[in-house]
């Protein structure tokens, strides 16, 4: 495992941190598989992974718990856990420390080893400093109850660039950032913000450095003929971490891995990642792919599932997943395939013809995404196809 140093602290992070938001589930998403999910991360552990990154809501609050027994099963030290306080959540003073102290008894700590205000943009933003937060924050680390502060991030530079300069005790932040996510915009701060941070000292945790799984997913024909030219055999999710790691800026970067193989093959990658280890012919190759796949009209969902349960049951995240399969591809007998898929999986009762346009989901969507409208186009990108002419 390679480690860079965190920030301006003396703890070497390993690059790869474990993203728990995406464990094995069995059932609905609150339901972890625990035994595979603690193998995963026994294993992660093992060889040489020591950040965690959860949050209060991640699986319904289940995945701070089963991290906590993790801690107690001999992992205790081991490893830092980052978790986050979801100040979207939050409306007053007085729940922060209702929120703080169920996650230490979750977690089954004293202190957070990294804490961050969960998913700033420029209301949460506006709100942070409103309530006070970061005073509070402050109490919390002289008190010994917090390691670290730090806060995760969805919007664009500018707000970026003023939560930085806004506060000085900032140890660390958590941006999006992968090889679609380069420019600035309302999900991410872009190849500027990574820079900025970093130029002032702060650890960067790059969160979706496969952009939800999308990246890692086969490409189609077009795409990996590009990726071929190089000549020699990497996976799509390979390709994209390693883009991640040759920048000198980045610290970790997480992966919200959901089966053992893909905790084998990225701890693999990370033993062999450095900055600059990219050649300037394996750049142009991915420049190349990224507008490919832009061309192809990528939706920027993560599966990150805030936007449900939805009021009228419609399974926004797996809609759209369907939809990025489509736009993938330009071949009509694949499409055909995946509609098939797509029916057999979404009943009409969850489908996106019963959205009534409410907004409810917009509102949670860290992405910004305008999901009225996907879904509107789900109507039509994901109806039947009609037989090929022969």
């Amino acid at each position: 495992m390679k480690y860079r140093r965190f920030g301006k602290t003396d703890w070497m992070s390993s690059i790869l941190g474990f993203g728990a938001m995406r464990l094995p589930v069995v059932g609905d998403m609150r339901q972890i598989d625990e035994p595979e999910a603690m193998r995963m991360m026994k294993y992660a552990i093992d060889h040489g992974v020591n950040y965690i990154d959860t949050a209060y809501m991640y699986h319904g609050g289940n995945s701070e718990i089963l991290i906590g027994k993790l801690l107690s099963e001999g992992y205790h030290g081991k490893v830092k856990v980052a978790t986050k306080m979801p100040i979207g959540m939050i409306r007053s003073r007085d729940e922060l420390d209702k929120i703080f102290d169920e996650q230490r008894r979750r977690l089954k700590v004293d202190s957070i080893d990294l804490y961050l205000m969960h998913g700033l943009d420029r209301d949460r933003w506006r709100k942070v400093l409103e309530l006070n937060v970061l005073d509070w924050a402050e109490r919390k680390i002289h008190d010994g109850k917090i390691g670290y502060l730090g806060f995760s991030f969805h919007d664009e530079f500018g707000i970026f660039k003023e939560v930085i300069d806004g506060y000085s005790g900032w140890t660390f932040c958590q941006i999006q950032y992968n090889y679609l996510d380069v420019e600035s915009s309302r999900r991410t701060p872009g190849t500027m913000g990574l820079r900025y941070a970093a130029s002032k000292g702060l650890a960067v945790v790059v969160m979706e450095p496969i952009r939800g799984g999308l990246l890692a997913i086969p490409p189609p024909p077009e795409v990996q003929a590009v990726f071929d030219e190089i000549g020699f055999k990497r996976t799509p999710a390979q390709w994209a971490l390693l883009w991640v790691w040759n920048h000198p800026e980045v610290t970790v970067a997480l992966s919200g891995m959901s089966k053992f193989e893909q905790v084998v093959e990225n701890i693999a990658t990370a033993n062999i990642a450095e900055p600059g280890i990219l050649s300037k012919d394996e750049l142009h190759i991915i420049e190349r792919v990224r507008r490919m796949y832009l061309k192809y009209g990528f939706i920027g969902c993560t599966g990150c599932r805030y936007c449900i349960p939805c009021l009228r049951g419609i399974e926004i995240p797996t809609i759209i997943s369907y939809m990025n399969r489509i736009l993938m591809t330009e071949r009509e007998e694949e499409k055909r395939i995946i509609v098939e898929e797509y029916l057999k999986e979404v009943p009409e009762d969850r489908s996106a013809s019963r959205c009534i346009g409410c907004g409810e989901c917009e509102k949670r969507c860290p992405q910004k995404l305008p999901i009225r409208e996907l879904m509107r186009r789900s109507n039509f990108i994901l109806r039947p196809l009609q037989p090929v002419s022969t």
